[in-house]
């Protein structure tokens, strides 16, 4: 019995981790854990690769203590906002015991934050996605501007935007490399060849997922060259993460993979890479980074309309689902 228990918990935790690109997978989880580590202490930054394994651990023993549903658990729901705030936190704060302990109080956080989101969103049939993440992690990077013990050494200083010299290398070598970085940057990890791991996973679990975020993160490319946007920012891949989460999500999670829902995906992924531009002026006046939110944005925008592309999954129920859930009536579907 403690063996299955233990088995249990452990597919609970990766698939947490997978559920970040919505794949509920323990072996896609394990592999972009390996891909997080790659990265991390390629960057030399290991404790973002710790924080990964902290906040998964700390939002999954959340579900747990707050008597989140089973079922939710068992998808790895508890985990994917967790395992966000834990490498985003180790990103853009100092490695002391205070952020340490910012990083657990909030990875706890975000399970129950991320409830409250879908409660509220039920009645519009969407979730909150990545929300919760996104939500109590700029508090706590907000908050760091006045409190000295938390030191933002990684984050930006609050300014407004301004003009750059544009030179970038468009050799093939070089574009590939921020295509791969474009994917790895949605654990805000910047490394290539996490990049490689993280297509690995993504194609154990689903291979329309693979090729939705392989397209998402080309199609940001080309538009962040095209409308020659911060060279440094295409280099390291920062255009492509939430159009990769845009693309997986609207192209094969929530519709069905059709012509008609292609041609929707695109347009969305287009949508959050001028959103992610608009958010990146906006919060550069605050000094805090956009992490997910133009995905979530450019996400809500396209499932809202509640458009039936062909044979459409209508996974946006998910959210409905949830909140009838919660009130006596059928489990959820395992989406976020």
């Amino acid at each position: 019995m403690n063996a299955i228990l233990c088995k249990d918990t452990v597919r609970t935790y990766f698939r947490g981790i997978g559920q970040v690109m919505f794949q509920q997978s323990a072996w896609t989880g394990l592999l972009f854990l390996a891909g997080i580590f790659w990265g991390a202490y390629e960057c030399h930054m290991p404790q973002v690769a710790w924080g990964a394994v902290v906040g998964a651990a700390v939002s999954m023993v959340s579900g747990y203590m707050i008597g989140e549903k089973p079922s939710d658990g068992a998808a790895g729901l508890w985990g994917f906002n967790g395992t966000l705030v834990g490498c985003a936190f180790p990103t853009f704060l100092a490695n002391t015991w205070l952020m340490w302990m910012c990083l657990i109080f909030c990875a706890l956080l975000s399970t129950w934050v991320r409830r409250a989101f879908n409660n509220v969103m039920a009645p519009w049939k969407v979730n909150s996605l990545t929300f919760p993440f996104v939500f109590t992690t700029w508090v706590f990077l907000l908050s760091a501007g006045i409190l000295h013990g938390l030191d933002g050494s990684g984050l930006s200083k609050p300014a407004m935007a301004e003009s750059f010299s544009y030179t970038l290398d468009t050799g093939f070598g070089s574009l590939v490399v921020y295509w791969l970085k474009g994917i790895s940057q949605v654990f805000l990890v910047d490394s290539w060849i996490t990049g490689v791991f993280f297509i690995v996973a993504l194609a154990v679990c689903s291979r329309w997922a693979c090729l939705w975020a392989m397209i998402a993160s080309a199609v940001a490319l080309a538009l962040a060259i095209l409308f020659k946007a911060d060279p440094s920012d295409i280099a390291s891949g920062l255009f492509g993460f939430s159009p990769v989460l845009t693309g997986i999500a609207v192209g094969c999670t929530f519709y069905n993979p059709t012509w008609r829902s292609a041609l929707w995906t695109i347009a969305a992924v287009i949508a959050t890479f001028f959103i992610q531009a608009a958010m990146d002026v906006l919060l550069k006046n605050w000094g805090i980074p956009t992490l997910t939110g133009p995905f979530c944005v450019a996400t809500w925008l396209f499932l809202l309309p509640l458009y039936k592309l062909g044979s459409s999954k209508i996974s946006t129920l998910t959210a409905w689902n949830e909140f009838r859930d919660s009130v006596g009536d059928d489990p959820a579907e395992n989406k976020h």
